[in-house]
């Protein structure tokens, strides 16, 4: 696998325990081990590591009193949510700090376990950013592989994204205890791949999958804890115009959303890799948002009508409309333009796309190649 320097930097504070959340092969533990490489590790994963802590969770002080280390790591800590318990004792009677890192929050947070009364700093890492891949970054490859470091480098994704989503189905609904629900959550799965950057509708999603719509929010919650997707709120800040109420939902990898909606190989022109190079372009914003500490909300804004613009970033610092196309043409520019109409403060008006041809129009609109958006993303030069 090829090597990728990544841009979240967890060593500003090393005597600060932190939590590091990320999807599954996202590259959790091989950050952790570049950036804190003697510190000892306790992997979760393990099956006689995981019995043993399981069992006896208050083994992890006995052994840091004898260790005396300064820093741990602790990897998968949602397998023994117990463990926390013990964690906070030697950061209040021992000065240890921790790196906890975990693919899941759900277990977590459901079993009301010790969250550290606010004394772990919350860290998230994405798939590959195309700015960590570098100049080389192939854009189809991107989009057709999705950003999992593994399977963005495989020469065929397929096979490793099959087993990827059947470990999640097999792993995770499992510790849900939703075994017997099992067909039902893999009908949703393809379903709501099928809506990936759609205002998500409860009701349509339980009718095509045959659940309850409450089933289906539900469903969305599993996502959302085991940080495979994450809804995009409706921007409603005084509305001039009818505007669309309703979330919409992406997936945190286009490869798992291609494979789950069976779309093949996607090419550039088509109407899937448009939908895919919008999930791209939010994915970026994630990537840049978690890992420069910015805090942005970031949101969609869509008229009745259907006109809409992709995504606003807090309060129209930045307005930004995904278009894989290498020609821009005005038609492209409606929903930026609505936007002003109701927003006269949307001064920052982007399109992102494959035209290669960088310029403003006469109202004020940038039209920028995806790596022009790139860099000036990273340079923090849009929020």
């Amino acid at each position: 696998m090829a090597y990728y320097t990544r841009r979240l930097d967890l060593r500003s504070d090393p005597a600060h325990t932190f939590f590091l959340w990320g999807p599954r092969q996202s590259g959790k533990s091989t950050l952790i081990a570049e950036q804190f490489p003697d510190a000892p590790r306790i992997d979760l994963l393990r099956p006689d590591v995981y019995r043993r802590y399981l069992q006896t969770p208050e083994l992890l002080i006995e052994e840091q009193k004898l260790g005396n280390h300064r820093f741990v790591v602790v990897d998968e800590i949602q397998r023994v949510p117990e463990l926390l318990d013990a964690v906070h004792w030697l950061i209040e009677n021992r000065g240890v700090a921790f790196a906890l890192c975990g693919s899941s929050a759900r277990k977590v947070r459901r079993g009301h376990a010790n969250l550290l009364g606010g004394r772990g700093i919350r860290h998230e890492l994405h798939g590959l950013s195309a700015i960590e891949i570098g100049d080389g970054v192939d854009i189809v490859r991107m989009l057709n592989h999705g950003y999992l470091p593994t399977i963005y480098d495989a020469d065929d994704p397929r096979p490793l994204l099959d087993a990827y989503v059947s470990q999640y189905l097999q792993e995770e609904v499992a510790a849900e205890g939703l075994s017997r629900r099992l067909p039902a959550y893999a009908d949703f799965l393809g379903v709501a791949a099928l809506s990936d950057g759609s205002p998500v509708s409860y009701t349509s999603i339980a009718r095509e999958t045959g659940v309850a719509s409450q089933t289906v929010r539900s469903y969305f919650g599993i996502l959302e804890d085991t940080l495979l997707g994450r809804f995009v709120p409706a921007y409603r800040r005084r509305p001039k115009r009818r505007t669309i109420a309703a979330p919409k939902f992406y997936f945190a990898d286009v490869g798992i959303v291609n494979f789950l909606a069976r779309r093949g190989s996607i090419e550039p022109g088509s109407e899937l890799f448009g939908y895919a190079f919008e999930n791209w372009v939010f994915h970026e914003l994630c990537c840049f948002n978690a890992y420069e500490h910015r805090y942005a909300d970031i949101a969609y804004w869509r008229l009745s009508s259907g006109i809409e613009v992709d995504f606003i970033v807090n309060h129209i610092d930045c307005a930004i409309e995904a278009k894989a196309t290498r020609r821009v043409r005005p038609d492209h520019l409606k929903g930026l333009r609505e936007l002003s109409v109701d927003h006269p403060e949307a001064k920052n008006r982007i399109i992102v796309s494959l035209d290669t041809h960088d310029r403003k129009t006469n109202d004020g609109i940038e039209i920028l190649h995806y790596k022009t958006f790139l860099n000036r993303l990273w340079s923090g030069s849009l929020f």
